[in-house]
């Protein structure tokens, strides 16, 4: 019953702007640490951010701290990665990803593609 759906991903030039969106159902939303992760083509999948239940500790890769934020909006059971200044080193699968906790297995979205090239 666990569901997480990405979104928001799409062709954008150099310098531009994305946010991406992950839409959790079949649990309580609040009561879970969630991640983002991506994986580039030939590359091993990357841990891009993590944020806190009540959305109060964030933590970020080097290679985005400056220009990635992430949030969530626990009344819409939806997280966020707001993605600025964007890189072409940036393009790659997005995943939203709700990790293992205590007797419980991590649940991973199908992904959504952020494409970044002029």
């Amino acid at each position: 019953q666990v569901q997480l759906v990405e979104s928001g991903g799409g062709l954008v030039q150099p310098g531009g702007s994305l946010r991406l969106s992950c839409l959790a159902s079949g649990f309580g939303f609040s009561k879970y640490t969630m991640s983002w992760y991506r994986q580039a083509p030939g590359k091993e999948r990357e841990l891009v951010a993590t944020i806190s239940e009540s959305g109060g500790t964030t933590r970020y890769a080097d290679s985005v701290k400056g220009r990635f934020t992430i949030s969530r909006d626990n009344d819409k059971n939806t997280m966020y990665l707001q993605m600025n200044s964007l890189k072409p080193d940036d393009t790659a699968v997005y995943f939203c990803q709700r990790p293992r906790a205590w007797l419980t297995p991590d649940y991973w979205g199908q992904g959504t593609q952020v494409t970044v090239s002029s």
